[in-house]
């Protein structure tokens, strides 16, 4: 490795695979480190929710993820018993209309597949042991597994190594939370033998007093099996065994017949949860993602999506600092902190409410007995689910960064024409950039096109402009009623207005002039 680099992202887990493809599409030097001697051997996560196959699209790998997961289209619910009904995951307004399933192992070996196509590789066996911050740069203390070391300078240093972070402990940035008492999640992928019909497109969740067990198909055949229940020993540790497992399920399905076979290879896990946030995720030239960021029990899955999508935050706005288009690049760099900050409070908020995953309570069983067959048939409830688990209804309205009608907000995907061209809303936009959609009636409020591009023109970030008109006869308003809509490259809106100048404003409070 050469002894500077402009940024050293110290894991390799998704986020920090994420991270480092989106700094070297922007063509950023960029270094990650990992002290393991290659990609995890264990399944873990096992579900990537709309968003965040959104997030895969812009890093160029979306296609191969879908290709070797499962698409998620329905779930069927059962409580005490009885089957209450159930709901499709599908959501519309995004080309990726359906959750995924796909573990962790195949997410990471696939990112790494992508890093290595855009120009980056991974040291592996080599462990980031001290992080040192100045003014201009930072320092990062390498140990390789011979013992040998060495130190590397850069402009940034991104700590992705998780709960257990150097980069946050070095710095001495508070990990604000606790643990989360009686509460612990069971895991095992297997084959079973059993009363309930496979499927490769259907989940099933059972509601026990004090259990909740999902079960939902993997890609390499059977079910991953995860419940969380009670913990009314913590002193146990050791991973279940498959009567464990298997007595669980018969309790939670009411299926005393089930039999269990492990897949190959193997997985199977026990855990207890932090909820936890660090209290600043950024320190000077250091920055926090990921599980060094934030940490909490994995209701929804949501773990690894918030991790990818905070790396997608992250990117743009490091290489916006690193190529000098920044007007202040740690105020830049600052919305990032809190935007990525607030999103994970949010995550840990809506999973607490989780009905389906969290172990009931008798009243909770007993209510979603007596009314979940109403409920499960609610479009209402049944699109709240759909929104909150695929995060596309997660925004950043509080950022600095947002101004304006629904300014923050994820920008809504659908039919548009453009030129006479007919395409989706999204295909207009690019990580690579920002985009300006200037709607039809633009001139008749008071839009001077020629102002419009001589602040496109003059901004030394990439702007691309396009004119979108919606079809006719479509139902749902996709875009911000102003004449002027500016598309961060994360696909948020940064700011919506009928004033070119306030466009001009907007983009030189952040952005430099070109030289």
């Amino acid at each position: 490795m050469n002894d500077y680099r402009d940024v050293v992202v110290i894991g390799a887990g998704p986020t920090g695979l994420a991270l480092a493809i989106g700094l070297r599409q922007y063509g950023v030097d960029v270094a990650v480190v990992e002290k393991a001697d290659r990609g995890k051997r264990e399944a873990r996560a096992g579900i990537v929710w709309q968003r965040a196959l959104e997030v895969l699209g812009d890093l160029g790998c979306a296609e191969e993820m879908i290709e070797q997961g499962l698409r998620l289209r329905r779930v069927e619910i059962h409580a005490g018993g009885r089957r209450v009904g159930g709901m499709t995951f599908g959501c519309g307004g995004t080309e990726f209309p359906h959750p995924l399933s796909i573990e962790q192992d195949a997410v990471e070996r696939l990112l790494g597949e992508r890093l290595a196509a855009v120009g980056g590789e991974v040291e592996w066996s080599t462990e980031a042991v001290a992080v040192r911050t100045g003014p201009d740069g930072a320092e990062v203390d390498l140990r390789s597994t011979d013992g040998s070391p060495r130190t590397v300078r850069c402009a940034w240093v991104v700590g992705c190594e998780g709960a257990r972070s150097v980069v946050r402990k070095g710095l001495g940035i508070p990990f604000e939370g606790a643990r989360r008492p009686n509460l612990q999640c069971l895991q095992m992928n297997a084959v079973a033998q059993w009363k309930y019909p496979y499927a490769p497109d259907l989940t099933y969740f059972f509601l026990e007093r004090g259990i909740s067990l999902g079960v939902s198909p993997r890609p390499g055949g059977g079910h991953r099996f995860f419940c969380f229940r009670t913990d009314p020993d913590p002193s146990v540790v050791q991973p279940p065994g498959v009567a464990e497992m298997r007595d669980l399920v018969a309790d939670a399905a009411h299926d005393p017949d089930v039999h269990l076979v492990p897949t190959e290879p193997g997985w199977t896990n026990r855990a207890r949860f932090q909820d936890r946030v660090a209290g600043s995720l950024r320190d000077g030239r250091a920055l926090l993602a990921g599980d060094s960021a934030h940490l909490w029990a994995p209701i929804g899955g949501h773990g690894l999506n918030t991790g990818l999508r905070g790396a997608h935050n992250l990117a743009w706005k490091l290489a916006t600092a690193l190529n000098g288009w920044a007007a202040d690049p740690y105020a830049l760099l600052d919305t990032y902190a809190t935007e990525q900050r607030l999103t994970a409070q949010k995550v840990m908020g809506e999973m607490r409410h989780n009905v389906l995953e969290l172990p009931p309570t008798a009243a909770t069983l007993l209510g979603m007995r007596v009314i979940g067959p109403r409920l499960t048939r609610s479009r209402w409830f049944a699109q709240r689910i759909r929104t909150m688990l695929s995060d596309l209804s997660m925004h950043h309205r509080e950022s600095a960064l947002s101004r304006g009608e629904e300014a923050g907000e994820r920008l809504p995907d659908g039919p548009v024409t453009v030129e006479g061209r007919r395409c989706r809303l999204h295909e207009l936009l690019s990580y690579d950039r920002w985009t300006l959609l200037v709607a039809p009636g633009a001139r008749a409020r008071g839009v001077d096109e020629g102002r419009l591009r001589a602040v496109t023109g003059a901004c030394a970030l990439p702007v691309e402009v396009f004119r979108p008109r919606l079809d006719p006869g479509e139902g749902e308003r996709r875009l911000p009623g102003r004449a002027l809509v500016l598309v961060r490259p994360d696909r948020h809106i940064g700011l919506s207005t009928d004033s070119a100048e306030e466009l001009e404003t907007y983009i030189h409070q952040w952005f430099v002039r070109k030289g």
